[in-house]
């Protein structure tokens, strides 16, 4: 038996607790964490005590007699998709996020993190990291990455002009990989001072978000990454967001989403959610990732509770650019 150990959430607190691992089943694969980011899911997850932790690294150290995609010794990394049943319509067409027998972070599995040391996931929902990306670099595209590139890939076609919403742990990886997908990219930030570091992400127009009338040309794609949500009646004119327009929401919801309704039915805008991206999607996306040399912005902390909470105190703050990953 293999000590394990998990952080969680323990009266309010993020603690190092003893979690014992089950036997490893035909399918399954045994990963010794050695890279963890911090996404803003599990700060939502500390006070429910669960074990912490859905972007994490490693290396292969034991797999189950049916595993055939991944050898001891690899690197792979444990993402928020974890399992799903396989048989729905959901699952057959590649939608397996979707499943309604999924296991997902936050929703079963409480003691089962990438924040510890080991992680047993099962094999087709675990991904083999390519061989140019760092684990580092690795370790937010299992959540982050593969959010804004699932919810890039589905909601536009070519020719599109994208507009992102935010340049955080979501908006910075989402510039890149719009840029890179061959997308007039256009960028709003609070702040004229992240100008300079959208435009270097690839961005190729740059606005305040109080002053959306400026773009030159309408938005066929608005992908809201930020923690909080725009002035709605700024953003949905036909000048602005082109008509038939999908704004796509990738934040956790943190208020009511109150949209002008004259504007929303008159103008045909789309409201649109995504959450993570099913397997065959993820798979794709660190491949893209590597070919193209998309990686994030990241800040690494010891792999301890202190570098944890050293972690959490600055994405808390606004203050982590733009991705915490702990390193053992």
């Amino acid at each position: 038996m293999v000590q394990n150990f998990v952080y969680r959430g323990v009266e309010g607190a993020v603690k190092k607790v003893p979690d014992e691992l089950p036997e490893l089943g035909p399918k399954d694969v045994l990963i010794k964490i050695t890279h963890a980011s911090l996404c803003g899911t599990d700060v939502h997850m500390i006070p429910h005590g669960m074990a912490l932790g859905h972007e994490g690294v490693g290396i292969v150290e034991k797999i189950g007699s049916q595993v055939k995609t991944l050898k001891v010794g690899e690197r792979a990394g444990a993402g928020y998709l974890r399992d799903s049943c396989g048989h729905c319509d959901y699952c057959l067409k590649g939608k397996d996020i979707y499943c309604y027998e999924r296991n997902v972070f936050g929703e079963a599995d409480y003691s089962k993190g990438t924040f510890g040391d080991y992680y047993i996931g099962t094999e087709t929902y675990i991904h083999k990291i390519p061989d140019s990306l760092s684990s580092a670099d690795a370790a937010p595209l299992q959540c982050a990455g593969s959010t804004v590139y699932s919810a890039i890939i589905q909601y536009t076609v070519p020719g599109n002009r994208v507009g992102i919403l935010g340049i955080g742990g979501l908006g910075h990886l989402a510039i890149q990989f719009s840029s890179k997908l061959g997308f007039e990219t256009i960028v709003f930030s609070t702040s004229t001072n992240k100008e300079k570091e959208a435009k270097g992400f690839g961005a190729s127009e740059f606005y305040l978000l109080s002053e959306p009338e400026k773009v030159v040309k309408p938005i066929d794609v608005l992908i809201v990454t930020a923690g909080r949500y725009p002035d709605w009646s700024k953003f949905m004119k036909k000048e602005v967001l082109a008509r038939t327009a999908n704004i796509v929401v990738l934040s956790a919801p943190t208020a009511p989403i109150e949209l002008p309704s004259w504007p929303f039915f008159f103008e045909t805008y789309n409201l649109r959610s995504s959450l993570v991206a099913s397997r065959s999607v993820h798979a794709d996306m660190l491949n893209f990732a590597a070919l193209h040399g998309i990686k994030p912005t990241i800040e690494t902390f010891e792999f301890s509770v202190e570098g944890f909470k050293e972690c959490l105190d600055k994405l808390n703050s606004g203050k982590l650019r733009y991705r915490g990953v702990l390193v053992k």
